[in-house]
């Protein structure tokens, strides 16, 4: 066991985990952070995406030892009240059925438009491949998308 100061959500935490333990793990066991989803536990469905400094990442995968200085965003901490432009756009789209895929699509999408605020649908198409839903609300993703880029 290794003691860990990680930035989650923008305040340190502190935490005693096995160094090959995956991050997503530590959020959910450790520091009761559950909405980061176990999917596949392979970085292949990507219900399990945070980011580590603003950037789409496969917490299933990462070992909490490979996080160092780096900032964690998880769904929790992409916004206080749930009004993030584009978790406000899941919902006038009325993306989620079921509802299992979404914190990571939602914080796929978020990375997406930080980095690039004004996507094609080609754009939007890639930088979200490698999130599943099995519901296949794929094209409500997208326009949930493109109305978030107008925010």
């Amino acid at each position: 066991m290794a003691q860990y100061n990680l930035k989650i959500n923008g305040k340190t935490r502190s935490v005693e985990a096995d160094p090959a333990t995956p991050l997503l793990w530590v959020l959910r066991d450790h520091l009761d952070l559950p909405g980061t989803k176990y999917g596949c536990g392979i970085a292949q469905c990507g219900a399990c995406t945070v980011h580590l400094n603003s950037t789409a990442v496969r917490s299933c995968q990462l070992p909490v030892s490979a996080v160092g200085d780096e900032a964690v965003t998880t769904i929790e901490g992409l916004s206080e009240k749930g009004d993030h432009p584009v978790q406000q756009a899941w919902l006038e789209h009325d993306v989620a059925q079921c509802g299992y895929c979404q914190s990571g699509q939602i914080m796929s999408a978020a990375a997406l438009l930080k980095g690039n605020p004004t996507p094609s649908d080609e754009d939007i198409d890639s930088a979200m491949s490698g999130n599943i839903c099995r519901c296949g609300t794929y094209l409500r993703i997208r326009e949930a998308i493109k109305t978030a880029a107008k925010s």
